[in-house]
């Protein structure tokens, strides 16, 4: 299936297009903003598209005739390209509560809802809840995002304590890509309700921890989820992490990991020089590397994006690299000796859902 994904370049749509590179074969086409203009094109022999792409800041005005203008111009590519074209809309529940928001998006739903039905395809309503995850941006995407940068940079946020449902970005893009598939009109996915208090208080469990050298408490999948949105704010910049040895005449002993609350899996692997391991990406998987004996480079690159980030590592100075959820990561042997590798998951391998899916860091033609 040939897929569109507006919006693209946002929160959503990157979280979109990992989700489609890792579980799906379709054919995707991203629009980003600065590709706007080849949208007719792009959906001249689609099959589907997902629209994620809309405004959700500025002034009232700004706000809803933003996102009534984005799905007018979607609409007028699908009358222009007169295929029977599925979309998927990522629309909110805030749709009709009486805000600028809401507004936008309900007459962004109505004038597709039509778009769709004029050229006999079919549409879905994807009711989204309050989306968090890794990469959002401070004061834009989520009050979450807003918290992550915050604690990071050690200053207090300030708070308005209330239930609110959450959802995790690879959350919303699973409901966005089953609804490619099936009958239904409309989708609600299911989301956690949490205290906003509650949010900040378990980023700054975890900046305690994770600044202490332990990985925090990982015992629900809520917990997973704002750890890894947390430790994503902090690469590269705290990368990597340094391991303390202690050394007596008997040698030294280095501590690799200590969790709170769980155990997770460890195994270590041998490499011989010159030979590469890794070349895969998670969508969910907390992971450390740690060099045992030897020296090695350790790249990370964020999907779609070029900008690759090398570490050299050596047994000799004991430390470890946690790797953020989405990075196509790789470990290479740059030495004459056989290179010894930890590694510390916090699940256990699962052979019928490893969470790794493979992918170059280097893409074929790049230099190393």
């Amino acid at each position: 299936m040939k897929v569109v994904v507006t919006g693209s370049a946002g929160f959503l749509g990157w979280h979109t297009r990992l989700r489609l590179r890792a579980m799906t074969d379709h054919e995707v086409v991203p629009i980003a903003r600065d590709q706007w203009t080849d949208l007719s094109q792009a959906l001249s022999d689609a099959d589907a598209v997902i629209h994620i792409a809309g405004v959700n800041r500025g002034d009232d005005d700004a706000v809803r005739e933003g996102n009534e203008g984005l799905a007018r111009d979607l609409a007028a590519a699908l009358a222009s390209s007169g295929r029977p074209t599925r979309v998927v809309f990522a629309n909110s529940i805030q749709d009709g509560n009486g805000t600028a928001y809401g507004a936008g998006k309900a007459k962004a739903r109505e004038i597709l809802g039509q778009a769709v039905d004029a050229t006999g395809g079919s549409f879905v309503d994807v009711r989204l809840p309050n989306l968090f995850g890794e990469h959002g941006r401070p004061a834009y995407n989520s009050f979450v995002a807003t918290f992550v940068h915050a604690v990071r940079d050690g200053r207090p946020p300030q708070v308005t304590d209330r239930q609110v449902g959450l959802l995790h970005a690879q959350g919303a893009a699973a409901a966005l890509i089953d609804a490619l598939d099936g009958d239904a009109r409309r989708i609600d996915p299911d989301s956690t309700s949490v205290g906003v208090q509650e949010v900040l208080d378990l980023l700054q469990e975890f900046k305690a921890s994770y600044d202490s050298g332990e990985i925090p408490d990982l015992s629900s999948p809520l917990r997973v989820d704002l750890f890894n949105t947390y430790r994503a704010a902090l690469f590269p910049e705290h990368a990597p992490i340094a391991l303390t040895p202690h050394t007596d005449p008997r040698g030294t002993y280095v501590e690799l990991v200590r969790v709170r609350g769980g155990g997770g899996q460890s195994s270590f692997s041998t490499t011989v020089p010159g030979i590469t391991r890794g070349e895969h990406f998670h969508l969910r998987k907390v992971e450390r590397f740690a060099v045992i004996s030897g020296t090695a480079r350790v790249s990370l690159r964020k999907m779609f994006t070029d900008d690759v980030f090398d570490f050299a590592v050596s047994g000799d100075v004991p430390c470890a690299i946690d790797m953020p959820v989405g990075w196509v990561h790789n470990i290479t042997n740059t030495g004459n000796d056989t290179l010894i590798t930890q590694f510390w998951s916090h699940e256990l391998h699962r052979p019928d859902d490893p969470d790794t899916y493979y992918e170059s860091v280097r893409p074929q033609g790049a230099s190393a």
